[in-house]
């Protein structure tokens, strides 16, 4: 029984072309509706596991800090070496500083650091130093400074520092040249303008550092997150490990924020496309009232008549989200395979459009636009079943 009404009220009905038309409507719209929502939300996780990455990079897995300057020393470097031999550590030397080249100034972040280390935990520094390593006064800059200041290698750069030191009836800002002998580049404008490095030894001298003494310790770690409760549980006092989460806590909080929006607001287009499910099997119900009356008092179950219609209405819209499905991964696939779309490096960190569907946001898709059809099916299933068996056959 279900199945012979499945296939009789599927069929094209020359005499109500508007019912198939509308089925048509509802299929295409679920389809075309889990397919954008597929695209965007690998658009939108591509964008924040890319970003995600960049940061991991410049800002450290985990870093550990002192509330006092220059309090970290050797000895403590040494300790944490041989109680968590997996990671890997680069102790540093921090603080502000303005470049000066020519009439030009721009303010940073300076770093003085042991690049051998360094190397080892910042892939962006290691790539910049394939061929050089610098060492006394030389400095490796961001590649948006190097560009506003459109230097050559070995040109001279001024430093210029907080600290104040004596010259004649005032105190001026003390001053270094550094030999800029390389650039790197992050993906990130707002590091590449902002963050420059130095030999630690160098910067120690200039800011009058004693020999082996630091500001903190940048740290390496595949398990950040629970390496980061053991490291805290043995700092000495004043020290604290912080992790790249914590630091741009407020910038992931919006992305998730803004993919959660982007969800809602897709999914209403599946929505929108199953008000024509509702639609198409409320006019099927209404066009073969007279048929639906006739099986009814032949002995047919109102549960039969209603798992006719609700499976009627699951196989539009379920046809629409397989289709969807599909429609939705090749995209994923060639927006991801192809440089169809151009993004501006500069702006979002990278040129090619990042695609990275989670498994888990297809999974939610899924259960949502599922549960979207078996509530539109449902009603007019439920109508169907409750057609007035004597009022039906009387008057019609």
């Amino acid at each position: 029984m279900v199945k012979y009404l499945l296939f009789k009220y599927l069929r094209f009905d020359k005499s109500q072309p508007f019912i198939t038309l509308s089925a048509i409507l509802a299929f295409l719209g679920v389809s075309v509706g889990l397919m954008v929502l597929i695209i965007a939300m690998a658009i939108m996780n591509g964008f924040d596991k890319e970003f995600e990455r960049k940061l991991f990079t410049m800002n450290y897995p985990i870093t550990i800090i002192s509330y006092m300057k220059g309090s970290i020393d050797d000895s403590d470097v040494v300790k944490l070496k041989e109680q968590f031999k997996e990671l890997k550590f680069s102790p540093y030397i921090s603080t502000q500083a303005i470049v000066k080249h020519g009439n030009k100034l721009e303010g940073g972040l300076l770093f003085g650091v042991n690049f051998d280390y360094e190397k080892q935990i910042n892939s962006v520094v290691k790539e910049a130093l394939s061929n050089t390593t610098p060492s006394g006064f030389e400095i490796l800059l961001g590649k948006g400074i190097a560009d506003d200041f459109a230097l050559s290698l070995n040109e001279k750069v001024t430093m210029l520092f907080m600290q104040l030191s004596a010259g004649g009836l005032v105190s001026m800002p003390t001053m270094k040249r550094f030999n800029y002998v390389a650039n790197f580049s992050s993906g990130l404008i707002a590091y590449d303008k902002a963050y420059s490095y130095t030999d630690v030894n160098a910067l120690a001298k200039i800011l009058g550092y004693e020999s082996g003494r630091y500001d903190g310790i940048h740290i390496y770690s595949d398990n950040p997150k629970s390496d980061i409760v053991k490291l805290n549980q043995n700092l000495s006092p004043g020290q604290r490990a912080i992790g790249w989460w914590e630091q741009n806590g407020n910038f992931f909080s919006a992305l998730e924020l803004e993919k959660r929006a982007l969800f809602i607001v897709l999914m209403l287009i599946i929505l929108v496309a199953s008000l024509n499910i509702i639609s198409s099997l409320l006019m099927t119900v209404m066009n073969r009232r007279q048929e639906i009356a006739l099986l009814l008092a032949l002995g047919a179950s109102k549960s039969e008549i209603k798992k006719s219609f609700f499976v009627q209405g699951v196989v539009i819209g379920g046809s629409g989200i397989i289709f969807g499905l599909i429609l939705g991964l090749f995209g994923v696939w060639l927006l991801g395979s192809f440089d169809i779309v151009n993004l501006p490096a500069d702006v979002y960190g990278s040129s090619k459009l990042p695609m990275e569907l989670a498994l888990s946001d297809l999974a939610m898709i899924l259960i949502g636009a599922i549960v979207i059809v078996l509530l539109s099916s449902y009603y007019p299933a439920k109508k169907a079943s409750n057609v007035d068996i004597l009022t039906t056959l009387r008057n019609e």
